[in-house]
């Protein structure tokens, strides 16, 4: 929505118009404060204008005539119930949350029925993939539990940030300072020249899903949980593989491909208690807190049974309240994936096998703005649907990075 844009720029200003006070010219300062003076101009007359809808449905509500001469040209005003969230309370904003589009989207879905012109995703979207977009309803669904399934996404930082602008490591992750009574603490900004700016690009993760002819016929409560899970399963696999070893090109940055710090590389020709020892020890201490082992279940069987020195598993499974398997190493909490190469004799020589990091460094940058696209698979005849979302993700501190990889034996 154009009201949420308007607050994401003027908070991108505000935090512009902090970290850089000392680096901006005059005609810059100039620039901003005519770009706010317009979007604050701008977000009045939006709230205005959404006070008069709401005045007005109050009027139809209580059974008055809107006698403004707006509607369809019948001397009647069409008016839409908007719904928002799951429980389906109303957002009178959101043309996209109501049970009439959400209707509309079903039919377009399964029978290919055209869309009434102000629901088509070309009146928000100029990009040709995006056929329509996702009510307001499924796409919040969506958006929680992405944020809740598989191992590694809930792990990693979510931000939000407009793709294209260059923000600051330290607003990403803020520290803090101890000051004297009545003092100030130095800005944010100095920690830039250290740490750099990061900047999210837009990358396209689709997702294609197939909708038999049976779908058609179920009630839209049982459509909207199919589209749910099956767009949820496929993305969250995409996501995460990104996440592990994305290479940045069309998809985010992994922290595999990251240069651990030096020192941070241990060599091992075979998993060892060994190992797992160096790699501890060239974890620093400041990230002691939060790391986490990272590696194929493959791999992490290689470890079960060996013991220390006083005998003990160095390996340990236990099922917690939720009855899950919670698997640790030497203590350490280790994380599953089938996006980490598994250990075997024939490994490639350099090939990486296990890691520790803290997933909290690894920043995920979303658009939830997710619409989808219809078309049809001639060799099936299935009606596929591929739903579309842009994000991007980077590892903004990566001292917490150690990496175990494969060498020829001794």
């Amino acid at each position: 929505m154009r009201l949420k844009e308007i607050e994401e720029r003027l908070a991108a200003i505000k935090n512009e118009l902090t970290t850089r006070a000392a680096e901006l010219k005059e005609e810059e300062i100039t620039a901003l404060e005519n770009e706010v003076t317009a979007l604050q101009e701008e977000r009045a007359a939006i709230k205005a204008a959404a006070e008069k809808r709401s005045a007005l449905l109050a009027r139809i509500a209580a059974g008055e005539s809107v006698g403004d001469g707006e509607g369809d040209g019948s001397g009647q005003q069409r008016v839409l119930r908007n719904f928002k969230g799951a429980a389906g309370e109303g957002d009178n904003d959101d043309k996209y949350g109501s049970m009439e589009y959400r209707k509309a989207f079903m039919k377009y879905v399964c029978r290919g029925e055209v869309l009434p012109k102000e629901y088509r995703a070309d009146a928000v979207s100029k990009s040709t993939d995006v056929g329509a977009v996702i009510p307001t309803t499924v796409l919040n669904q969506i958006v929680e539990k992405l944020e809740s399934t598989g191992m590694i996404l809930a792990l990693v930082t979510r931000t939000a940030y407009k793709g294209g602008v260059s923000i600051p490591v330290s607003t990403v992750k803020p520290t803090a300072t101890w000051v004297n009574e009545g003092a100030g603490s130095d800005k944010q900004k100095k920690n830039i020249a250290k740490d750099g700016m990061i900047t999210f690009a837009y990358h396209k993760l689709r997702c294609a899903v197939a909708v038999s002819l049976e779908v058609d016929t179920m009630a839209i409560s049982a459509f909207e949980t199919l589209l749910i899970n099956n767009i949820v399963e496929a993305m969250t696999k995409a996501l995460e593989q990104a996440i592990i070893d994305g290479n940045g090109t069309g998809k985010p940055k992994g922290i595999l491909a990251e240069t651990p710090a030096d020192g941070q590389t241990i060599e091992s020709a075979a998993p060892s208690y060994s190992d797992l020892i160096k790699a501890e020890g060239a974890l620093p201490m400041a990230y002691e807190n939060g790391a986490v082992w990272c590696m194929s279940k493959k791999t992490f069987m290689e470890y079960v049974g060996m013991t220390d020195k006083n005998g003990q598993p160095i390996a340990k499974v236990n099922y917690g309240t939720s009855g899950k398997p919670e698997r640790t190493l030497l203590g350490r909490t280790v994380v599953l994936c089938d996006y980490v190469a598994s250990y075997s004799a024939a490994l490639a020589k350099d090939t990486i096998f296990a890691f520790l990091f803290n997933f909290k460094d690894y920043v995920l940058n979303t658009n939830y703005s997710m619409g989808v696209k219809k078309y049809e698979d001639n060799d099936t005849d299935d009606q596929i649907t591929k739903g579309i979302m842009l994000v991007d993700g980077k590892v903004v501190d990566k001292n917490s990075l150690v990496v175990v990889k494969k060498i020829e034996a001794v």
